[in-house]
């Protein structure tokens, strides 16, 4: 009873907020036209036709070879990078938290893997497995004397995807490993089993529920993920890059709508299940943090072997990477190695290269702090206010997570091209540029958000409530107590969304007009040619441009800041 007066009390009070009211309204706008309408309108273009609800246009895709292939090859990657993914970030993760590591050189090695791809381009690696591998590559072609390889396929798609994707199980799985209160595992210890049985009937049944969410997190990445396939995939077929042919090839809008349909059925299937069920598991199974401090492990016979395994292939991982820069640098990269910066000159006085960087820095730099304070206000109304609408706008913020980039730009052509606002107020929005700052918002908002939910559960509600009592009204009491007591996670948000936009490919590849030019776009379209000397040029600025604007914003926290470093991981 005393509850449900307080939240009767809650609604009253934030009814009689003018402000509250109208920012609240006009999320719920943004969030059903730029996130919920254009799933819909996918829905609408493959159910209903003019003689009203049909499946035709599902059955004319499920009998097209490629696409049943495509599905079947999008589940087979996904399933292997997420097993492969969620095992190699284990075992970095247990090293770090177990091990007793000899030299800082390995922490500072795990950091450098960890952000690596956070803050390059999607398809860095499908650019360094080819020029590493495949028919002119320097490894098989001028070390092992293998003129014939090829690495596009299956296997180079599942190798690219492994690589980039580990690091995000790493971070998930070191935090719970950290949680593990060691005494559970020395009492087995003390009882006389091995290290081998400790982490087999102790340690593993612990984090199995975060693995399965680690595994669950990489396979959604996996069959989203459009740039590897398409640069590394060769003749085969995943149901991003089939989504991709149909609409720019076979101009099949309908068609196209269904397959990302498909897509999107699978993605939010798998959403579901790792957001509401394994990512509470998961933190039932471990709460609160660890009593002391770990015993590290110190036997050489356990730490000698697993510090070499993950040497290597963080080793391996930054040659991949730095590959990039030296493939800009050669002048024909696999017959002539001479260096030269012919490549980075022809960027900026031949191929339109400042243009592209002027526009992808633009308008990434207008939707980073829009994004930041939307992110802040949402996960402000989520944890600090109680209204009817509440459930809705944290759902709909988060669900764009779940919708692949590919499933979300042909949502946007089917929506403003067409659709209910096709010839009405929104039309212009269609291949200008505030579409792409828009999508660049939608897709980085849960980001943002999960990150402000996260610090806005550590600020005391009498600090905001003192405040309110002194007569300030919501605006106020949100811009001078509560925004500045999460400037760290505004600032982080604001530097991971520019780092996301300017990155991004997927869902700006089909919306992008020849009026803007975009780094990622560029890179793409010079890969698919084979001027690798081109897209690693552009590839390589690129990088600089995104790891100055960590480190700057990193600069700024230590000086301006509550805490001292950005965490992209969040």
């Amino acid at each position: 009873m005393a509850k449900s007066q307080s939240a009767s009390l809650d609604r009253k009070k934030l009814l009689a907020d003018p402000i509250m009211v109208t920012t609240i309204a006009l999320l719920i706008v943004f969030l059903t036209i730029f996130i919920l309408y254009p799933l819909a309108i996918l829905l609408v273009d493959s159910f209903i036709s003019e003689d009203g609800f049909t499946l035709d246009i599902f059955k004319r895709i499920m009998a097209m070879a490629n696409f049943r292939r495509a599905i079947t090859n999008t589940l087979k990657v996904g399933f292997l990078v997420g097993i492969a993914s969620a095992l190699i970030g284990l075992l970095f993760a247990y090293v770090e938290v177990y091990v007793k590591l000899r030299t800082k050189f390995m922490e500072g090695l795990f950091k450098v893997v960890s952000m690596l791809p956070v803050v390059s381009p999607p398809f860095v690696l499908s650019l360094s497995m080819i020029m590493l591998f495949g028919k002119a590559g320097i490894i098989t072609r001028f070390l092992l004397h293998i003129y014939d390889n090829s690495v596009y396929g299956f296997w180079g798609i599942a190798i690219v995807q492994t690589l980039t994707f580990f690091p995000v199980c790493y971070m998930m799985l070191k935090g719970l490993l950290k949680n593990i209160d060691p005494s559970l595992e020395e009492a087995a210890r003390d009882m006389g089993a091995s290290r081998f049985k400790v982490f087999m009937t102790v340690t593993f049944p612990l984090i199995l529920p975060g693995l399965g969410n680690a595994f669950l997190v990489t396979f959604i990445e996996s069959i989203a993920d459009f740039a590897n396939p398409m640069i590394i995939g060769g003749s085969y077929d995943t149901l991003a890059t089939t989504i991709y042919l149909q609409i720019t090839g076979a101009y099949d809008k309908e068609g196209a709508a269904a397959m990302a349909v498909v897509l999107l059925a699978i993605t939010l299937l798998m959403f579901v299940v790792q957001k509401y069920y394994l990512e509470a598991k998961s933190t039932a199974t471990l709460s609160g943090k660890a009593s002391r401090e770990r015993m590290l492990i110190t036997d050489k016979s356990v730490t000698v072997p697993l510090t070499i395994l993950c040497s290597a292939l963080a080793i391996f991982v930054i040659l991949m990477y730095v590959c990039v820069p030296f493939g800009a640098m050669f002048k024909t990269w696999g017959y002539d190695f001479h260096l030269t910066f012919k490549w980075f000159g022809q960027v900026f006085t031949k191929y339109k290269g400042l243009k592209a960087f002027k526009d992808s820095f633009i308008l990434s730099l207008i939707a980073s702090p829009i994004t930041a304070l939307l992110s802040m206000i949402i996960s402000y109304l989520v944890v600090k206010k109680k209204f009817k609408a509440k459930g809705f706008i944290e759902a709909v913020s988060m669900l764009a997570m779940a919708v692949p980039g590919t499933v979300l730009g042909i949502g946007y052509i089917r929506g403003f091209s067409g659709g209910l606002f096709g010839t009405g107020i929104l039309q212009w929005l269609y291949g200008t540029g505030a579409i792409l700052v828009i999508v660049f918002i939608v897709r980085s908002l849960p980001t943002g958000t999960r990150s402000g939910i996260s610090a806005l559960r550590q600020i005391d509600k009498s600090i905001e409530e003192s405040a309110y009592d002194m007569g300030a009204d919501s605006f106020k009491v949100f811009m001078t107590v509560t925004l500045p007591l999460i400037k760290d996670s505004f600032l982080s948000g604001f530097v991971t969304s520019f780092v996301r936009s300017i990155t991004a490919i997927s869902a700006i590849i089909l919306l992008v007009t020849p009026s803007y030019l975009l780094i990622t776009v560029q890179i793409n379209e010079f890969a698919e040619k084979g001027s690798y000397g081109i897209a690693c040029a552009f590839a390589t600025i690129l990088i600089m441009i995104t790891y100055g604007s960590v480190l700057l914003m990193n600069l700024v926290m230590k000086y301006f800041g509550t805490s001292r470093r950005v965490n992209l991981d969040e």
